[in-house]
């Protein structure tokens, strides 16, 4: 009996330390050899524990906090306003196809990951991935993300064009030098900037877990995995935040 209470809180202690570990791998990006250094276990067994967990909570329904874009039709989201961003990631310079994944924008080899969030609850709705060399309109595209008619868009000058795929969207008027933008247009683009600030300050949170912000080592496949398993993150805190907010009202 006792042995067998002892196997169970070591599988216990086991899990939960691999959690820290993969935890501390998204947040400080070390290598795998430093990360095993620290928890005194091999490179090679490193990487195998942060994958096994990496591919637990992104099963677990209970952690996995994205609704996903086919959400997007449901009722709730008819008189609602979404905010739709774009933000990117360097990667170490590919071997073949180096073209596709330049960023002319960041003038360095780039993942481009596309989040939508609600502007009410500042949720993170869903993510899509691509090259870094594709246009924001064109990820948006690419993605098929479904919206309902009285659904608000609001978005960066990156996706000019948006226009023809919806009517109802909020986008900075870009100025040329035939046309200038006047006084209105001026107050116009400061109000969509304010309203778009809300997605830039989450995309600072999320760029606290290095992973994201510097140079990804990783094979690209999974990296969409991780910025979704760190999206879960940012909505699960929310979702703490919000209950214990409730709590004090109370």
């Amino acid at each position: 009996m006792y042995f067998s209470i002892s196997i169970f809180f070591t599988n216990i202690c086991n899990f939960l330390t691999s959690n820290a570990r993969s935890l501390l791998y998204w947040r400080e990006y070390q290598t795998y050899f430093h990360l095993g250094k620290s928890f005194d276990i091999s490179e090679a067994n490193c990487y195998r524990n942060i994958k096994w967990i990496e591919d637990i909570l992104i099963k677990n329904s209970d952690f996995q906090q994205l609704a996903g874009k086919k959400a997007l039709i449901n009722d709730y989201f008819n008189d609602k306003t979404i905010i739709i961003d774009a933000t990117e990631t360097p990667i170490q310079r590919p071997k073949k196809r180096q073209k596709q994944s330049y960023s002319g924008k960041k003038k360095k080899h780039t993942i481009k990951t596309q989040v939508i969030i609600e502007q009410e609850t500042k949720k993170i709705i869903a993510t899509s991935f691509s090259i870094g060399k594709k246009h924001d309109y064109a990820l948006f595209k690419e993605s098929k993300i479904p919206i309902l008619k009285n659904t608000k868009l609001i978005v960066d000058s990156g996706y000019q064009g948006i226009q023809k795929n919806h009517n109802n969207v909020l986008i900075r008027t870009k100025k040329t030098k035939k046309n200038p933008l006047n006084k209105e247009q001026k107050q116009y683009n400061r109000l969509v900037s304010k309203m778009r600030i809300i997605i830039e300050n989450i995309f600072a949170i999320l760029k606290k877990f290095k992973i994201i912000t510097e140079k990804y080592r990783n094979r690209r496949k999974r990296f969409g995995l991780r910025f979704n398993l760190i999206a879960s993150i940012y909505n699960l805190q929310l979702y703490i935040f919000n209950i214990k907010y409730l709590f004090k009202i109370k």
